[in-house]
């Protein structure tokens, strides 16, 4: 397969429960990895949250998605307007590995690998337990990295909600029933 082709392709399912989603970011890659690490650079395209970069290190993430972009769009309904989760870093290798808990939804990788001037990040996400979180945990890595390549590069994000519920719409179509 053209890599790419990979790069650029929305995420999969790669196993039943496992959500792998790639973007090719503006390097170097400390800069990538520092806006995965640092609470003040992730706010920016996720969320807030000081982690103590030491595996075992216990950290609590903090999302306000209204405040990523203005406007923000339509939040869905249902949604709160802050989400807080608590996680544990179960793998540090920096620059190149983060591994963290992910609520009771299991664990999220990411991993990073220069590419040139550029770095390809893949974040996989475990043990997503049904079809209603997969969409929208698939929605919002795809949207959180559209918004994190875009600061990377120096653009402006596009509406976060308005992005997530036409990404959340078209995971519905993508991913098995």
């Amino acid at each position: 397969m053209n890599q790419m082709k990979t790069i650029e392709a929305y995420g999969e399912l790669t196993e039943a429960a496992t959500f792998t989603i790639q973007r090719l970011l503006p390097g170097p890659i400390e800069r990538v990895w520092a806006y995965l690490t640092e609470s003040d650079l992730r706010r920016q395209w996720m969320a807030a949250g000081l982690m103590e970069m030491k595996a075992g290190s216990q950290f609590e993430l903090v999302w306000r998605n209204d405040e990523l972009t203005d406007p923000p769009g339509q939040r869905p309904a249902g949604f709160p307007e802050e989400h807080r989760m608590e996680g544990r870093i179960t793998e540090l290798d920096p620059p190149y590995k983060l591994a963290i808990t992910w609520g009771n939804t299991g664990g999220v990788s990411f991993l990073l690998e220069p590419k040139g001037n550029d770095v390809l990040l893949t974040v996989i996400h475990r043990r997503l337990p049904e079809r209603a979180i997969q969409l929208n945990v698939t929605a919002g890595w795809h949207m959180h990295l559209d918004m994190l390549a875009a600061r990377l590069a120096g653009k402006t994000p596009t509406s976060y909600w308005d992005g997530w519920s036409r990404l959340r719409a078209e995971y519905d179509r993508r991913l098995p029933a």
